[in-house]
């Protein structure tokens, strides 16, 4: 009985901490975020808003961010504790891959709806954000999901385990102590440089969510979104947005992994 408590209270807290620092990051840096999805837009930053209605979208983001979060970091963890045996070996990386990856599959389920919502409100700050989402649901959403996992499970597969061994580096060289501003600042390095070596896959991401229905950017094919991206703008449209893009992901990793310790660790 005392387990089953144990567990309980466990993905209770699993889920108030990353609830709470995933509306933590997407709140705070939401501006930042409006102004890297307007850089990738096909039409172009000042036809896109500019930064014009910087806050636009941020209602969907807001409703979007705690369950997401949560989901991932429940997903997440629960994943990692299956392994535990795991985590003292070279297999270590392969197990913050594998938890990370589900993490993300059960996450964009939550995510995708309020992601397309977000952006083309962001790209076109006149559009009715309830029927750009009863849209998506109605007739988008399946791969829109199929797109999202394409680049988020990369993205992840380069930022936690990434952080892992950051934290554990450091950990080691403390004698056995981490503080949570530590594991933050050792997120923050995690999420630039995933966010940098992944542009290019948010960048089509960017192009397919925004696309017209029936055209065939909207297709989803990423390999030829990606190539029809190279042809008309070269490698600096494939990095489009990156500097705000990093910096915005960098410092979500700081408030997003720090936050997340923090209550973490306050809850448990």
């Amino acid at each position: 009985m005392k387990n089953e408590l144990d567990k309980k209270w466990y993905s209770i807290s699993l889920l108030h901490a990353g609830g709470c620092a995933g509306m933590c990051v997407d709140l705070t840096l939401f501006p930042l975020d409006t102004i890297k999805t307007r850089l990738q837009s096909q039409q172009g930053f000042y036809k896109a808003g500019g930064f014009r209605g910087i806050y636009a979208g941020v209602p969907s983001a807001a409703i979007g961010s705690f369950p997401n979060a949560a989901a991932f970091f429940v997903t997440y963890e629960s994943t990692k504790s299956l392994f535990t045996g795991y985590s003292a070996t070279n297999l270590a990386p392969i197990t913050h891959m594998l938890a990370a990856s589900l993490g993300e599959i059960v996450a964009c389920l939550i995510r995708v709806p309020t992601e397309v919502v977000k952006q083309r409100t962001q790209a076109n700050p006149s559009l009715n954000t309830y029927r750009v989402l009863l849209n998506t649901l109605q007739e988008e959403v399946l791969y829109v999901y199929t797109v999202s996992l394409t680049y988020s499970i990369p993205f992840s597969l380069v930022q936690f385990p990434l952080w892992e061994y950051l934290k554990a580096v450091w950990w080691r060289r403390q004698g056995g102590r981490l503080d949570s501003w530590q594991a933050a600042v050792c997120g923050a390095l995690a999420g630039g440089v995933a966010a940098f070596v992944t542009t290019p896959l948010d960048v089509a991401k960017t192009w397919i969510m925004l696309a017209k229905a029936g055209t065939s950017t909207a297709s989803g094919n990423i390999p030829e979104v990606l190539y029809e991206v190279w042809r008309s703008r070269g490698i600096p449209g494939l990095f489009a947005g990156s500097i705000p893009r990093v910096t915005f992901i960098s410092m979500g990793g700081f408030i997003f992994l720090g936050a997340y310790e923090k209550v973490r660790r306050m809850l448990l």
